[in-house]
């Protein structure tokens, strides 16, 4: 097992190692908690649990006489066990813990008393008075250290920032490795931790490239520093970064706060979509350039959305999601024929506007700030990716929320709005051709969105995004009614898939 040792000069510190122990955890983790009486375990141990609480005075009462104190209701479920009381190994059994591993974590107080009967640990902390503090011998499986690690690494550069003493709350983690935290420090707003290690892209699929270079997708922070300072100099609203460290992967960033687009129910608010989508039109009119500074010696280079990178991530829908639905892979002349049908679908592109396409634009990553005004209400929070291409994508994913259902009605409205300050920038606005774009562009974007969250439930086993498939599913069959959908269309036809004609 690889190993690492941690000082703790306070009892304060003792809790924040905790703090940082708990946002390092993975359901299935059990945590062995060793040491002499007084050493520091229990106090440890509520630390961990209050995190993963975000409640600093969540009650964490002692398991001593009831073996077991169980926290169902958390965000990672928590089994907390002392085993000090145990008569008998054999006792272990009937607690449970393999099966609270399969939903969460398990800490375990006197793990030395568990013998063999316990399950396997993932990790064991040992502590140690060392003179007026202790120390914490960290052991555990290479990844599992490599996590906490990862942690404490976040710690030091907290320190580094002036926020070594703030506490850590778990923000939120999405489809990517990235993963945020909240950072607060008493009397303070509380600011976000952005964590994004560097993202090697994953095996070589094609050209020598893999996934993420073929797609253009970020894999550091660079580019979002980059694209924040570009997007803040043309004075749209985007958080304000106050520490980086590029090469670790870690940012600390402005809170734009927690309020939406979406109302308590999950509906779309119109006035803060109207909002958005015309902040899209005035981000289309502008120029933009392709390579940008971040910092001193970091540049980034905004690709070109290409025809790579659209086939590529089409094909997310033949390989994940079509096998779903049929229940077997697709034939090869089969898959030749869905290629060659985009390939002409993405020729129509050739004559459309190119602007900055910011990439995610849908209510996960658009935060209202009702304090500003005018365009700067809308918080834009994720724009790593963002590329060159067709103006019509952001449209079509704002208008098309793959996690909010948008009706046709919403829909005309939206777009309507968007072509209505396009016109009144530009009288040479050519919709025709823009409304052509926009189709092909919802039906790349909701073929690709299928793919990936069949991917997700099936190889990565997060299920949760499924419930979206319907709506997505909706969107695709919509815009392949358009005319320059027809090869994409009557190519789903011939799989028995998303027939427009039928659905």
């Amino acid at each position: 097992m690889a190993s690492m040792i941690v000082q703790l000069a306070t009892t304060e510190d003792t809790e924040r190692f905790g703090q940082d122990l708990a946002l390092a955890l993975r359901k299935g983790d059990l945590v062995a908690l060793s040491g002499d009486l007084g050493a520091g375990k229990s106090t440890l141990a509520r630390g961990l649990i209050r995190t993963i609480a975000a409640d600093n005075d969540y009650e964490v009462p002692s398991p001593t006489f009831t073996l077991v104190q169980s926290y169902p209701e958390l965000r990672l479920p928590v089994s907390h066990v002392d085993l000090y009381r145990l008569s008998s190994a054999a006792e272990i059994d009937e607690l449970g813990l393999e099966e609270a591993l399969e939903d969460g974590v398990v800490l375990v107080e006197w793990p030395e008393r568990g013998a063999e009967a316990l399950p396997g640990e993932t990790l064991r902390v040992t502590l140690a008075s060392l003179g007026e503090g202790r120390e914490a011998l960290i052991e555990g499986d290479p990844s599992a250290l490599a996590r906490v690690q990862r942690s404490l690494a976040i710690r030091t550069f907290l320190a580094a920032s002036g926020f070594g003493m703030a506490e850590r709350r778990y923000l939120l983690g999405d489809a990517s490795a990235r993963s945020y935290e909240t950072i607060a420090r008493r009397e303070q707003s509380p600011l976000v931790l952005m964590n994004s290690p560097y993202n090697p892209g994953g095996p070589v699929l094609r050209d020598g490239k893999t996934y993420m270079q073929i797609a253009h997708l970020s894999q550091s922070v660079t580019a979002f520093v980059a694209l924040d300072k570009l997007l803040r100099a043309r004075r749209f609203s985007v958080p304000e970064i106050y520490a980086a460290d590029l090469d670790a992967g870690f940012l600390l960033i402005e809170n734009l706060g927690s309020i939406g687009i979406l109302d308590e129910l999950g509906a779309p608010i119109t006035e803060r979509y109207e909002a958005a989508v015309r902040l899209l039109a005035r981000l289309h009119q502008q120029p933009w350039p392709q390579d940008i500074d971040a910092a001193d010696g970091y540049t980034h280079h905004i690709h070109s959305f290409d025809r790579g990178a659209m086939m590529i991530e089409v094909e997310l829908l033949s390989d994940w999601y079509v096998p779903r639905m049929r229940g077997t892979p697709l034939a090869p002349q089969l898959k030749e024929e869905f290629v060659e049908a985009w390939d002409r679908v993405f020729s129509q592109l050739i004559d459309v506007e190119q602007s900055l396409l910011l990439r995610d634009v849908h209510s996960p990553n658009i935060l209202w700030c009702p304090d500003r005004e005018g365009m700067k209400r809308v918080g834009l929070i994720d724009f790593q990716d963002a590329m060159i291409g067709p103006s019509a994508y952001d449209v079509a994913s704002l208008i098309l929320d793959a996690r909010v259902t948008s009706s046709p009605v919403l829909q005309d409205q939206l777009l309507a709005a968007y072509l209505d300050e396009r016109r009144a920038a530009d009288a040479t606005f050519d919709e025709a051709t823009f409304r052509k774009a926009f189709a092909i562009m919802a039906a790349q974007r909701n073929a690709k969105i299928l793919g990936i969250f069949v991917r997700l439930d099936e190889r990565d086993g997060k299920p949760f995004y499924l419930k979206h498939l319907p709506r997505i599913q909706t969107y695709f069959i919509g815009a392949m009614r358009h005319e320059a959908l027809a090869p994409i269309r009557n190519w789903c036809q011939k799989a028995g898939i998303l027939d427009p004609e039928t659905d």
